[in-house]
């Protein structure tokens, strides 16, 4: 398994290609298409590849705006939390459950909170998070409910996975489980919120 990062200029959000390069396989997904330059599709067609599949952490524009142009393209099947994305009929995955692709297991997470349709996504050792976690701090939410639901769903789903994780979130530098558990902000505020209420 290889990962290719491409950064989105336009509202500077983070794409995903993973590629299984085995021989037998040559296939390529794309998590978040906010969107698709001449460098990603080059990276395919370059590379051999063949895009059966296209992962959406949330249903927002940053996040999606390139999976028309990939459509036109290719033929990937598209799988989110909602119905349809873009006017595109999409796998609709809810819960908690786990997909075969790119003869690749990909684990998939609800985690509502920053939006109520945000899913987290693992492969190997690799957490694709979108807007729910990035390195320091937690997505935005609506209000302060909101934002304790995220921080406990981040604890119970993200916190109890392996230190050595990494992830990749949706903005900003890739981190690890164990720095966001020691060292993010909005959890560590939401934690001593919590402490103070049981005073």
């Amino acid at each position: 398994m290889k990962i290719y990062f491409h950064l989105c200029l336009e509202e500077f959000t983070n794409s995903y290609m993973v590629v299984n390069d085995d021989p037998g396989v040559m296939e390529a997904l794309i998590i978040d298409p906010g969107s698709i330059s001449n460098n990603v599709i080059s990276q395919i067609e370059d590379g051999g590849y063949k895009l059966t599949a296209v992962l959406i952490t949330q249903n927002h524009e940053s996040h999606v705006k390139g999976l028309n142009t990939l459509t036109r393209i290719y033929s990937p099947q598209v799988y989110a939390a909602d119905y349809e994305i873009q006017g595109l009929r999409t796998n609709l995955i809810r819960g908690d459950g786990n997909l075969k692709l790119i003869g690749l297991n990909v684990d998939y997470f609800s985690l509502p909170g920053h939006s109520a349709d945000s899913m987290i996504f693992k492969i190997g050792n690799v957490l694709f998070t979108g807007d729910t976690l990035t390195a320091g701090i937690t997505g935005d939410t609506a209000g302060t409910y909101f934002q304790r639901i995220l921080c406990a769903n981040i604890e119970k789903r993200i916190f109890t996975q392996n230190d050595e994780l990494v992830v990749m979130p949706g903005f900003g530098p890739p981190t690890t489980v164990a720095a966001e558990r020691y060292y993010n902000l909005n959890i560590s505020a939401n934690r001593k919120f919590l402490r103070s209420q049981e005073k």
